[in-house]
């Protein structure tokens, strides 16, 4: 198990974040990845005191991108303005791109790479492809090359129905290759292996909405940013959470991956929605530079892997480790931010930190390393209430941990966030207003 530590290079700041509103799929979304990243860069940028073309590079996560868009970083780059000397690159790591992104962007300012480093995530799954099947691709591909009539005529005759079925990439994409299970199904085996039920699953989905509706009547959501569309219309706010959830509404929903036996509903998962999340990274020699405020310090970050039918609990997996080496407990982290991509994933994850066999043969501890307490996660509310667009997740809650740090004063937070394949991440925040002497 690898990990990724910042401590030994230079301090690696977060100068300001912003995200677009994440707006829930009804059809094909009125946005492309691209244009989320840009929309949100813009805001993002133009209230800088530096250039776009400062950047030393861009760097961002996305899962699933359209063909127009390859390397959506560097297409990024250009439509923001930072002009044709600052390269950008993109990552993928399913559920974790947005957080791996801004994990490259701590390592090159750490070791002295950048200075200067825009990173984030986005993704439009509303525009997630239908795909050919094999057949069709193996039929056109004889099409093409056929250079006579009475060739093409032959290739009709064996043309099925069959063949015009296509491949949702959405679908395929959200299935593990290996284990052959989708996403909701491996929750499904992470609430029976802690005896989660469908009524503590509905409560969670009902308290993901009513924080993330309190949020907004508090005026809490600063980094949402308005975005407008190529027809004049504006989206100002997320638009999957609900006024009016209850656990009565909920309970009429039936199950979505294990229609037999399962708990698993679309109403306690996460919500398929279009949305970026982008972070401005600095050295301690760009914040003075450039006169830049800080809103938090990268500390620490961690990628771990496990059985990828129980994905789910990736984020205990991840977080561990870092709590081990800074000798910290979760009951010591002010703001938790655990990516609701179920909740039986997320309750699963509280069960494991306070589970004794579970932390000593799968994690290596001693005991229960114990779970932080429900009010400590998600204080917000979640990507149960919000969505959950693949590339962008891991970059929102590493900046809302941040807003929420700096909101309630607190010191200390974490992000984690499970991976589909078996893996988990989590990065480690501290709120800093001002630099150190660590450059």
């Amino acid at each position: 198990m690898g990990y990724n530590s910042n401590l030994n290079g230079r301090a690696v700041y977060v100068v300001d974040g912003c995200r677009t509103p994440f707006l829930k799929a009804k059809g094909v979304g009125a946005f492309s990845a691209s244009d989320l990243a840009v929309s949100a860069g813009r805001s993002l940028l133009n209230r800088q005191p530096f250039l776009p073309s400062d950047l030393d590079e861009v760097i961002l996560g996305s899962a699933m991108p359209s063909p127009d868009e390859a390397n959506i970083a560097r297409v990024v780059a250009l439509r923001l303005g930072c002009g044709n000397t600052v390269p950008g690159f993109t990552v993928m790591r399913n559920c974790a791109s947005g957080m791996q992104a801004i994990d490259n962007a701590s390592l090159n300012i750490a070791s002295g790479r950048s200075d200067l480093v825009l990173a984030g995530g986005t993704d439009a799954m509303s525009r997630a492809p239908l795909l050919f099947n094999q057949q069709m691709t193996a039929w056109l591909a004889s099409w093409f090359v056929a250079k006579t009539t009475t060739t093409r005529l032959s290739l009709l005759t064996k043309l099925r129905p069959s063949f015009l079925t296509p491949v949702i990439a959405l679908i395929r994409g959200l299935t593990d290759p290996v284990v052959g299970l989708n996403m909701g199904q491996t929750a499904e085996k992470v609430a029976y292996r802690f005896n989660i039920s469908r009524e503590q699953m509905d409560a969670f989905a009902c308290e993901s909405h009513r924080r993330v509706s309190d949020a907004y009547a508090k005026g809490k959501m600063v980094e949402v940013v308005p975005i407008i569309d190529s027809k004049g219309n504006s989206y100002d706010k997320d638009d999957g959470f609900r006024l009016d959830s209850t656990m009565e509404k909920l309970a009429k929903l039936k199950p979505f991956f294990d229609k037999k036996y399962g708990a698993v509903t679309a109403a306690n998962s996460s919500q398929i929605t279009d949305g970026a999340s982008l972070l401005l990274l600095a050295s301690a020699t760009a914040v003075k530079k450039y006169g830049l405020q800080v809103l938090g310090q990268i500390v620490d970050s961690q990628w771990a892997a496990l059985d990828p039918a129980q994905m789910g609990l990736g984020p205990v997996h991840a977080s561990v480790p870092i709590m081990e080496r800074h000798k910290l407990k979760p009951k010591d982290f002010d703001c938790w931010e655990i990516n609701e991509a179920f909740a039986a994933q997320v309750l699963g994850c509280i069960a494991a930190f306070d589970d004794d066999e579970y932390c000593k043969t799968q994690l290596g501890l001693k005991g229960a390393i114990g779970a932080p307490s429900l009010s400590s996660v998600n204080q917000e509310g979640g990507a149960i209430a919000l969505g959950h667009p693949i590339g962008a997740s891991g970059a929102r809650i590493v900046l809302h941990v941040l807003e929420n740090l700096n909101q309630n004063g607190g010191d200390l937070g974490m992000a984690a966030i499970c991976i589909g394949g078996g893996q988990g991440g989590a990065m480690c925040i501290k709120r800093v207003t001002e630099v150190s002497g660590n450059e």
